[in-house]
């Protein structure tokens, strides 16, 4: 058995980010558009028809839509070239260290990287809420009462596959787990 354990952790780069920044921008470029079109009296995607539509107030109103949407749009685009939230979680028992990696936004914090000892660690914590907002997550509990998340962020893991998960970090790392019931 190795005495070394990565676990990869996916990021901004998932189907749901690229499915919603796609559907976003084609919405707000379809508002965008159509105010436009109000404004010139003139139809620019023949699919859609916007005679009807008055620049003041409804094209005004189309185009800030446009704008907002393109806008939220960019920025999920931009979240997922940077693969904001990547990562790993590097349990070493050679050096008994603990080594947490995450990619975040431009600045002098881009990288988060956090090394914890092994010794210093009190159990694996794992929390699992049900109902309308679920949370499964599972933490590192330290000595000193800390609680570090080490799963990713997104839709939720299903029960058995995080109780699973919880309960190999804590073999591999020599603790207990907390929250199992």
């Amino acid at each position: 058995m190795s005495d070394t354990k990565i676990d990869k952790i996916l990021g901004s780069r998932r189907f749901s980010n690229y499915w919603w920044a796609s559907t976003i921008l084609i919405g707000g470029l379809g508002f965008f558009i159509v105010g436009i079109s109000s404004y010139f009296k003139y139809t620019f995607i023949p699919l859609i028809k916007n005679e009807n539509i008055l620049f003041l107030p409804q094209g005004i109103i189309m185009i800030f839509y446009g704008i907002i949407g393109i806008l939220i749009s960019i920025f999920l685009w931009y979240t997922i070239v940077l693969n904001i939230g990547s990562g790993y979680n590097k349990f070493d028992n050679n050096k008994g260290i603990i080594t947490i990696f995450r990619l975040g936004f431009p600045g002098k914090n881009r990288i988060l990287k956090l090394n914890y000892e092994i010794s210093e660690i009190a159990c694996i914590k794992l929390v699992i809420e049900e109902g309308f907002s679920t949370k499964r997550e599972i933490y590192l509990k330290m000595k000193d009462k800390r609680e570090i998340p080490l799963t990713k962020v997104g839709r939720p893991l299903a029960l058995s596959e995080i109780e699973e998960k919880a309960i190999n970090i804590a073999i591999f790392l020599g603790v207990n787990v907390e929250g199992i019931d």
